[in-house]
């Protein structure tokens, strides 16, 4: 697979690192929201929010899958650690252990930080 995203500009996971940046506290994104902003497939997001660096400060917990649900993970209890970060910056599990996207979901970047970073806000 390349590495680079559709601008050419930077490799792949810097990339959504960049955009899960944006991800405000309180708010969450899935990976396939992220995936589109990035250029790539959902799971793609999820190898690199996998591969970060220990030395990266990044709010990794704020991305869940399409069902609003912190996806488990095959080892470790990071799930688990997930779910407490969330819930202590005020976002809700309902009774199934999902997030409401309706009311969480980030909204995305705006039009002006897509431009600033190469993508046409058309796209979007």
């Amino acid at each position: 697979m390349n590495s680079e995203n559709k601008t050419g500009t930077k490799t792949l996971h810097p990339r959504i690192y960049e955009i899960v940046e944006q991800i405000p506290k309180g708010k969450v994104a899935t990976y396939g929201q992220i995936a589109k902003i990035a250029g790539c497939g959902a799971r793609v997001v999820g190898y690199a929010l996998a591969a970060l660096p220990v030395s990266r400060t990044l709010c990794w917990h704020r991305v869940v899958n399409a069902r609003g649900e912190v996806s488990l993970r095959s080892s470790g209890d990071s799930h688990s650690r997930q779910r407490r970060l969330l819930t202590s910056e005020g976002v809700v599990f309902n009774t199934k252990g999902r997030i409401d996207l309706e009311v969480f979901r980030w909204e995305g970047p705006g039009w002006i930080w897509l431009e600033q970073h190469g993508y046409d806000p058309g796209d979007f």
